[in-house]
């Protein structure tokens, strides 16, 4: 099942949450929508299902033009952060709360609606918990019903609206786990909000970075980490050390904090130099440019270290352990030139790549 957003525009007042987004999913991707609060994501998940309006542009869901269709009427299945579970209703109840309150022409004969209610607790794993009401389960088992109720009406297109904000961090893991299995096994289209980047990372086919009511990037988990759109991708995904250089005939001046100087191929101006971790060698010196700060062991004899430099922190690799307060040298093998003006240029050691 496909799913198509164009050039859709929602503005309340003289605000405007979504300006001009565009989105195409293939059927049975999962993809995620991740940025900051007030980017639009949420926005854009309620005109998906129905429970808000665009002022202008096109969405289609298995081709056809849903826009100005309800939610009732668009067979998406939609989770939210709270579970929107009803108290009075067992588990077994909200399960079957789609289905039932469907016009009497749609609606399945009683004993199917139990079938399939029964099946889909099955397929969540808590048919022992039919019986009882939300506040007797835990939060992930909530996840779960919340899950098997937006399942239960067959939807052409899942809807996950921060589904696991009020878990705990070890239940939070293993339930985004359950769900990607969940979605593999059933081939529906997913649509993840979230504001976690290593949750959308984690289970996301595809992620659209989203900023200002835009999609400045849709694309794999690696290429928006190894090929970032803009310096706000850069600096939003993934760890990186940021510093502001001048760049003055064709170098940036990353000398000023006590680095090595970069060849780019960008004009004179101000930029900014992201580093991340993985393209930061931090080495024993004798003689300190940089002092250890921070050290956090990692496999195989190394660490992850925060290093001053400067008046800057860059943190960096490092293939032995050192100690907080050791001299160390700062090696740079690789970054990315952000121009102030636009343009960027993806820089290796000893080996300069293309312009961007």
């Amino acid at each position: 099942m496909t799913v198509e957003v164009v050039n859709v525009v929602r503005r309340f007042g003289a605000t405007a949450a979504l300006e001009g987004v565009s989105l195409s999913l293939r059927p049975g991707e999962f993809a995620a929508l991740l940025g900051p609060s007030g980017s639009g994501k949420t926005t854009l998940l309620r005109i998906l299902a129905g429970l808000d309006f665009p002022d202008g542009g096109e969405v289609r869901i298995a081709g056809a033009d849903v826009a100005a269709v309800p939610a009732r009427e668009r067979g998406v299945g939609v989770v939210f952060q709270n579970y929107a579970l009803f108290r009075h209703m067992s588990v077994a109840e909200n399960v079957a709360f789609g289905l039932r309150v469907r016009a009497r022409a749609h609606r399945p004969p009683e004993a199917e609606i139990q079938r399939r209610v029964r099946e889909l607790l099955e397929l969540v794993q808590i048919p022992e918990l039919a019986g009882r009401y939300p506040e007797q389960i835990s939060g992930g088992q909530r996840q779960r019903v919340a899950l098997a109720r937006a399942l239960a009406i067959e939807p052409q297109l899942l809807l996950l609206d921060e589904p696991f904000g009020a878990l705990d961090a070890l239940v939070r893991k293993e339930v985004r786990r359950w769900v990607r299995g969940l979605h593999e096994r059933l081939g529906i289209t997913s649509i993840l909000v979230t504001h976690d980047q290593e949750e959308a990372m984690e289970m996301a086919d595809r992620l659209a970075v989203m900023e200002a009511g835009r999609i400045v990037q849709f694309d794999t988990p690696r290429a928006l980490l190894e090929a970032p759109a803009t310096a706000f991708v850069a600096g939003f995904l993934g760890e990186a050390t940021r510093l502001l250089v001048r760049i003055q005939g064709r170098v940036a001046r990353a000398s000023e904090f006590g680095l090595e100087d970069i060849a780019v191929e960008l004009p004179d101006g101000e930029a900014l130099l992201f580093l991340r971790p993985h393209e930061v060698r931090i080495e024993p010196a004798h003689a300190a440019q940089g002092v250890v700060r921070f050290v956090r062991p990692e496999g195989a004899g190394g660490a992850r270290v925060l290093a001053e430099i400067g008046g800057r922190m860059i943190e960096g690799i490092s293939t032995t352990e050192p100690a907080r307060g050791d001299a160390c040298r700062i090696r740079l093998l690789s970054g990315t030139v952000f121009h102030s003006e636009g343009g960027q240029f993806r820089w290796q050691r000893q080996e300069a790549w293309a312009t961007r």
